[in-house]
C-alpha cells in the first residue's frame, strides 16, 4: 500500500490558486524521493519544477502528454463538512516496445494555476521501485474510501 504524503505548500495552493472541481490534474512519475535535494514537500518548494519525472518512453499510451485525470475520472462529494476527491477507475500503465523507467512515487499535481505554475497536491510513496518490462502492468488502485478527504 501506498503511503500517502502531503506537500505543505498545497494547503495555502489550495485557499488561492487550486480549484479541485475544474483544475486539470496530473500526475508524474518519479523515481527520486520528492523529499530529497529540493525538497518539494517542504514550504515554498511544492511544485513541479522540483521533482524529477522517469522518462516517459515505452508506453503503451503517450505519458509524455497524457498523465491527465480525465474528465469523468475524477468524483467529489461534500456533506457534513467533508469534500471527499476520488477516482472512478483505476489507472493502468503498462510497458510496451520496451521497459519503461523504474518509478517509485506518484506526484499529483494541478495544471491549470499560473502562479505558482504546476503545484504539487501530494507524494504517494509505493514504498520500493516498479519496473516494468515490455509487457508488463502496474496498477495505480487508489482508496476505496477516496483519494484526498478535506475536513
Amino acid at each position: 500500500m501506498a503511503t500517502f504524503t502531503k506537500v505543505n505548500d498545497f494547503v495555502t495552493n489550495l485557499a488561492e490558486v487550486i480549484d479541485l472541481d475544474g483544475d486539470t490534474l496530473k500526475f508524474d512519475l518519479t523515481s527520486t524521493d520528492p523529499a530529497a535535494g529540493t525538497d518539494a514537500t517542504a514550504d515554498g518548494n511544492g511544485i513541479l519544477a522540483n521533482i524529477t519525472p522517469i522518462s516517459y518512453t515505452n508506453y503503451t499510451d503517450d505519458l509524455t502528454v497524457d498523465r491527465t485525470f480525465t474528465a469523468g475520472s475524477l468524483t467529489h462529494a461534500g456533506s457534513a463538512g467533508t469534500f471527499t476527491l476520488d477516482f472512478t477507475a483505476d489507472i493502468v500503465i503498462t510497458a510496451s516496445g520496451g521497459a519503461l523507467a523504474s518509478f517509485r512515487y506518484i506526484v499529483p499535481w494541478s495544471d491549470t494555476p499560473t502562479s505558482p505554475a504546476d503545484p504539487l497536491i501530494n507524494v504517494w510513496d509505493h514504498g520500493s521501485s516498479i519496473t516494468l518490462a515490455s509487457g508488463d502492468s502496474a496498477t495505480l488502485q487508489f482508496n476505496a474510501s477516496g483519494w484526498l478527504a478535506l475536513t
